[in-house]
Protein backbone atom coordinates (compact mmCIF):
# COMPACT_ATOMS: atom_id res chain seq x y z
CA UNK A 1 0.00 0.00 0.00
CA UNK A 2 1.50 3.20 -0.71
CA UNK A 3 1.78 6.46 1.54
CA UNK A 4 -0.68 8.88 1.57
CA UNK A 5 -1.18 12.00 2.88
CA UNK A 6 -4.12 13.86 4.02
CA UNK A 7 -5.81 16.77 1.87
CA UNK A 8 -8.53 19.32 2.40
CA UNK A 9 -9.11 21.95 0.21
CA UNK A 10 -11.54 24.65 1.19
CA UNK A 11 -12.88 27.98 0.04
CA UNK A 12 -14.90 30.87 1.72
CA UNK A 13 -17.97 28.98 0.92
CA UNK A 14 -17.49 25.42 1.97
CA UNK A 15 -15.08 22.55 1.80
CA UNK A 16 -14.12 20.93 -1.42
CA UNK A 17 -12.44 17.97 -0.80
CA UNK A 18 -11.19 16.58 2.08
CA UNK A 19 -9.65 12.73 1.36
CA UNK A 20 -6.01 11.04 1.52
CA UNK A 21 -3.86 11.04 -1.43
CA UNK A 22 -0.64 10.29 -2.59
CA UNK A 23 0.26 13.43 -3.90
CA UNK A 24 -0.78 17.10 -4.42
CA UNK A 25 0.34 19.49 -7.30
CA UNK A 26 -0.32 23.22 -7.35
CA UNK A 27 0.39 26.32 -8.89
CA UNK A 28 2.36 28.56 -6.06
CA UNK A 29 3.30 31.69 -7.03
CA UNK A 30 7.13 30.58 -7.27
CA UNK A 31 5.82 28.22 -9.63
CA UNK A 32 4.32 24.92 -9.92
CA UNK A 33 4.47 22.33 -6.83
CA UNK A 34 4.44 18.78 -6.09
CA UNK A 35 3.76 17.47 -2.60
CA UNK A 36 4.14 13.95 -1.58
CA UNK A 37 3.92 11.99 2.31
CA UNK A 38 6.30 13.52 4.74
CA UNK A 39 6.98 16.65 2.42
CA UNK A 40 9.31 19.33 4.88
CA UNK A 41 6.35 21.80 6.38
CA UNK A 42 5.80 24.43 4.27
CA UNK A 43 3.51 27.79 3.81
CA UNK A 44 3.11 29.78 0.16
CA UNK A 45 0.57 31.58 -1.91
CA UNK A 46 -0.76 30.07 -4.85
CA UNK A 47 -1.77 31.68 -7.80
CA UNK A 48 -5.42 31.24 -10.00
CA UNK A 49 -4.83 27.43 -11.23
CA UNK A 50 -5.28 24.21 -11.00
CA UNK A 51 -5.15 22.23 -8.01
CA UNK A 52 -4.39 17.92 -8.87
CA UNK A 53 -5.16 15.65 -6.22
CA UNK A 54 -3.58 12.18 -7.03
CA UNK A 55 -5.70 10.26 -4.93
CA UNK A 56 -4.27 6.39 -3.48
CA UNK A 57 -6.48 4.54 -6.27
CA UNK A 58 -4.26 6.25 -9.21
CA UNK A 59 -7.49 8.37 -10.43
CA UNK A 60 -7.05 12.00 -10.54
CA UNK A 61 -8.64 14.77 -9.09
CA UNK A 62 -8.47 18.23 -10.54
CA UNK A 63 -10.07 21.28 -8.94
CA UNK A 64 -9.87 25.51 -9.72
CA UNK A 65 -8.70 27.80 -6.95
CA UNK A 66 -8.50 31.73 -7.68
CA UNK A 67 -5.84 32.04 -5.64
CA UNK A 68 -4.55 31.77 -1.73
CA UNK A 69 -2.42 29.61 0.24
CA UNK A 70 -0.96 26.32 0.72
CA UNK A 71 -0.37 24.83 3.76
CA UNK A 72 1.70 21.65 3.94
CA UNK A 73 2.75 18.97 7.26
CA UNK A 74 4.43 16.16 6.82
CA UNK A 75 0.78 14.02 6.87
CA UNK A 76 -1.27 17.15 6.26
CA UNK A 77 -2.17 19.56 3.01
CA UNK A 78 -4.44 22.10 3.26
CA UNK A 79 -5.66 24.53 0.33
CA UNK A 80 -7.21 27.51 1.74
CA UNK A 81 -8.38 29.09 -1.20
CA UNK A 82 -10.84 32.73 -2.31
CA UNK A 83 -12.67 30.88 -4.16
CA UNK A 84 -12.67 27.06 -5.26
CA UNK A 85 -14.81 24.33 -7.58
CA UNK A 86 -13.74 21.49 -8.78
CA UNK A 87 -12.56 21.17 -12.55
CA UNK A 88 -15.37 19.68 -13.99
CA UNK A 89 -17.95 22.23 -12.59
CA UNK A 90 -16.02 25.55 -13.88
CA UNK A 91 -18.10 27.20 -16.60
CA UNK A 92 -16.38 27.75 -19.87
CA UNK A 93 -18.82 29.79 -21.30
CA UNK A 94 -18.24 32.04 -18.26
CA UNK A 95 -14.59 31.60 -18.34
CA UNK A 96 -14.42 33.04 -21.96
CA UNK A 97 -16.45 36.24 -21.28
CA UNK A 98 -14.83 37.10 -18.89
CA UNK A 99 -11.33 36.51 -20.74
CA UNK A 100 -13.24 38.51 -23.72
CA UNK A 101 -14.11 41.07 -20.90
CA UNK A 102 -11.02 41.51 -19.49
CA UNK A 103 -8.79 41.49 -22.66
CA UNK A 104 -11.51 44.52 -24.33
CA UNK A 105 -10.64 46.58 -20.58
CA UNK A 106 -6.76 46.03 -21.20
CA UNK A 107 -7.17 47.32 -25.06
CA UNK A 108 -9.39 49.89 -23.92
CA UNK A 109 -7.25 52.94 -22.72
CA UNK A 110 -9.68 55.39 -22.23
CA UNK A 111 -11.46 53.11 -19.78
CA UNK A 112 -11.47 54.13 -16.24
CA UNK A 113 -10.86 50.34 -15.00
CA UNK A 114 -7.87 49.67 -13.36
CA UNK A 115 -4.91 47.65 -15.07
CA UNK A 116 -4.28 45.87 -12.54
CA UNK A 117 -7.46 44.61 -11.91
CA UNK A 118 -8.36 43.64 -15.37
CA UNK A 119 -4.97 41.70 -15.86
CA UNK A 120 -5.86 40.03 -12.55
CA UNK A 121 -9.39 39.00 -14.17
CA UNK A 122 -7.88 37.94 -17.04
CA UNK A 123 -5.20 35.78 -15.66
CA UNK A 124 -8.17 34.04 -13.40
CA UNK A 125 -10.10 33.38 -16.87
CA UNK A 126 -6.97 31.87 -18.49
CA UNK A 127 -6.40 29.60 -15.42
CA UNK A 128 -9.96 28.49 -15.33
CA UNK A 129 -9.82 27.86 -19.33
CA UNK A 130 -6.57 26.15 -19.00
CA UNK A 131 -8.24 23.70 -15.68
CA UNK A 132 -11.00 22.57 -18.07
CA UNK A 133 -8.54 21.87 -21.40
CA UNK A 134 -6.58 19.83 -18.76
CA UNK A 135 -9.64 17.95 -17.43
CA UNK A 136 -10.21 17.27 -21.31
CA UNK A 137 -7.07 15.42 -22.15
CA UNK A 138 -7.25 13.64 -18.96
CA UNK A 139 -11.00 12.17 -20.31
CA UNK A 140 -9.75 10.88 -23.70
CA UNK A 141 -6.94 9.31 -22.23
CA UNK A 142 -9.03 7.21 -20.13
Amino acid sequence: MAMTIHVDIVSAENEIFTGQAEAVFASAVEGEIGIYPRHTPLLTRLKPGEVRVLKSSGEEEQFYVSGGILEVQPHLVTVLADTASRAADVDEAAALAAKADAERALNDKSAKRDLAEAQKELAEAMAQLRAIERMRKGKKGH
